[in-house]
C-alpha cells in the first residue's frame, strides 16, 4: 500500500503526518529521518488497527499544488 505523507518544515526538524491514518505522525530531523519514521509509524499504526479488530483505512488522500496571486 502507498500512503500520502504529508511533509512540514519547521524551524529545526520536518515534521510528517498521514491524513488516511489520523494520529499517525513523525518528527525527524532531516527530511530523510522524517520519512524513515512515518515509514516505521504507518506500519506500526497498521498494526495496532489490526490487532485492535479496527478497519485498515485504504489510502485514498492525494496531494495538489494550486498558484496563486499571493501580491
Amino acid at each position: 500500500m502507498k500512503y500520502m505523507v504529508v511533509m512540514e518544515k519547521g524551524e529545526t526538524s520536518y515534521g510528517a503526518h498521514v491524513p488516511d491514518l489520523p494520529g499517525c505522525i513523525a518528527v525527524g530531523e532531516t527530511r530523510e529521518e522524517a520519512l524513515e519514521l512515518i515509514k516505521e509509524a504507518i506500519e506500526f499504526h497498521i498494526e495496532g488497527l489490526r490487532e485492535a479488530g479496527e478497519p485498515v483505512p485504504s489510502p485514498s488522500s492525494f496531494g495538489e499544488y494550486v498558484e496563486v496571486n499571493a501580491a
